[in-house]
């Protein structure tokens, strides 16, 4: 659902995009993906207390971060790029689509949707409903947002530089000003949104 080796590219570190269809094109957090956990990132992994499941855990940054503290954790991610990076970075990884049978399912006391993932497949509400039957009654899931005024964007995308004729696939946005709705449409409900510097975030939980 995450278009899988399609980003193998930035997951590498190559600059890339995503061209939407009426030409416009949105360039990828590349260096955050493969650097060091920057800022904003503690927002995240401070929320973590427990075991963490991180979906579309790219190449591992906020996986291998969690482990590091002591917290148990396990990317998933559909590329196998993505799960060899998070494995050199000292982190656990699992090549698995998100909606496939995961470990601890029902069991999980986070799960992280960062860099943007909540737009996995392209179905916000979709990918928020499977993430709450992953994590315990108790539990939480971590979301990125864009900034209030972004809305909620359904698009079809390719990404670039890509292979030639590169496929089209189903992303989403969704901006911190539309979490609640869309939140509430997956039978969550909104804990907290947070903001640290241009990046923003929300805790959703359980009813």
């Amino acid at each position: 659902m995450n278009a899988g080796t399609e980003f193998d590219q930035g997951l590498l570190g190559h600059r890339c995009w995503l061209e939407l269809a009426n030409g416009e094109r949105v360039e990828l957090p590349v260096a955050r993906w493969t650097g060091r956990p920057c800022p904003g990132d503690e927002v995240l992994l401070d929320a973590c207390a427990g075991p963490t499941l991180d979906i579309g855990c790219g190449p591992g940054r906020l996986t291998a971060a969690l482990t590091w503290r002591g917290v148990a954790s396990l990317g998933v991610d559909s590329s196998p790029t993505a799960v060899r990076l998070t494995h050199q970075r000292g982190g656990v990884a699992l090549c698995r689509d998100v909606f496939d049978r995961l470990p601890g399912e029902g069991r999980w006391r986070h799960a992280l949707l960062a860099d943007g993932n909540i737009g996995i497949g392209g179905e916000p509400s979709a990918l928020l409903r499977r993430a709450a039957t992953l994590v315990a009654e108790d539990g939480d899931i971590l979301v990125e947002l864009d900034p209030p005024g972004h809305g909620l964007r359904h698009e079809r995308v390719r990404l670039l530089p890509g292979r030639p004729g590169g496929r089209w696939f189903t992303w989403a946005w969704v901006g911190a000003d539309r979490i609640t709705e869309v939140a509430s449409t997956a039978g969550l409900r909104v804990g907290w949104v947070a903001r640290r510097g241009h990046r923003w975030f929300a805790q959703l939980e359980k009813p």
